[in-house]
């Protein structure tokens, strides 16, 4: 059997804050590389989170022990569904335990996410060395290798540490967080025939009605409805207060997902806004869009010359 070796032996970034990415191809190599490193960091005492999809955290239950109080066990796949929520999940987790240098697994990304997930996944893959510069946390991201070979690929350029069964070792592709973000700002596709609604601050009310009313006519669920109307209201609101007091609204559907996207003449300045938990007592804002990215099952954000762009994904089911 392999030696168990840690992932931070091979950081060269960062002393106190490690991420590195393991590459996996069998149940044997996710056992080996997760569970060994699951094991480890609860024997020392270190509290764990492990939010990785459904059927891997089965696995890692049965091999790891459900009942160790240490070990706290997240469905990726629920937790997770848009990436854009992921990385306060991990904030709040490293938050509560200041003095104990927690340990996570998360992994973000699983055979079956669309391009548009995976992206936005790369995305806050990127934004985690952002967030978590100079803090004592451990965050390790495994990879299927069934994954497509793009993935993979930017896997590299997310994670100054890559490992597999074999080992860890410093990844040479590793690049610059905002330069991998950049490079996630892909034109997003154009809808057939939306409903366009413009806006300033005096339509607020008769927009949001409309929406209501077309959200109801798809057959969305008077629960998700709920939160349509919510995210809706933010990325809307959101444009009078700070996107040059008018917008455009457009909504469409797919054959199982609603979309609202909303236009203005706004800046998104920092790549982490609506990530954290906002404070309510904070004048710096962030509130809306963390709100966008808690109801929505997806959140894609442009910034062209124009202004911004917010896309929001909701599915029905």
């Amino acid at each position: 059997m392999t030696t168990y070796t840690p992932p931070s032996a091979a950081s060269r970034v960062d002393p106190l804050f490690h991420h590195p990415a393991l590459f996996y191809s069998t149940e044997r190599d996710y056992l080996q590389g997760v569970g060994e490193f699951v094991r480890a960091e609860a024997t020392g005492g270190r509290p764990v989170l492990v939010a990785v999809p459904g059927p891997r955290l089965q696995l890692l239950r049965e091999a790891v022990g459900a009942g160790d109080e240490k070990v706290t066990f997240v469905d990726m796949r629920q937790a997770g569904r848009n990436p854009g929520r992921i990385l306060s999940m991990l904030q709040d987790f490293a938050d509560r335990h200041p003095r104990k240098r927690p340990s996570i697994v998360g992994e973000p990304i699983w055979v079956g996410r669309t391009e548009a997930e995976a992206r936005e996944a790369t995305r806050h893959e990127a934004l985690i060395n952002l967030a978590f510069n100079g803090r004592p946390v451990t965050i390790l991201c495994p990879y299927d290798t069934a994954l497509p070979e793009r993935v993979l690929a930017e896997a590299h350029r997310t994670h100054p540490v890559v490992g597999d069964p074999d080992g860890y070792r410093h990844s040479p592709r590793y690049e610059d967080p905002q330069t991998v973000c950049r490079d996630c700002d892909r034109p997003l596709e154009e809808p057939a025939d939306p409903l366009v609604l413009h806006f300033t601050g005096q339509e607020l009310a008769d927009v949001r009605d409309t929406a209501g009313h077309w959200a109801q006519t798809t057959g969305l669920s008077l629960r998700r409805r709920t939160d349509w109307l919510l995210a809706v209201n933010e990325a809307t609101g959101n444009s009078v207060r700070h996107g040059g007091g008018q917008g455009i609204l457009r909504l469409w559907r797919t054959a199982d997902t609603l979309v609202a996207e909303v236009r203005d003449r706004g800046r998104l300045t920092d790549a982490l806004v609506g990530r954290r938990r906002p404070d309510p007592l904070s004048p710096a804002g962030g509130r809306g869009v963390w709100m966008m990215h808690q109801l929505c099952d997806l959140v894609e954000m442009r910034t062209p010359p124009s202004g911004l762009i917010v896309r929001m994904h909701l599915a029905l089911d």
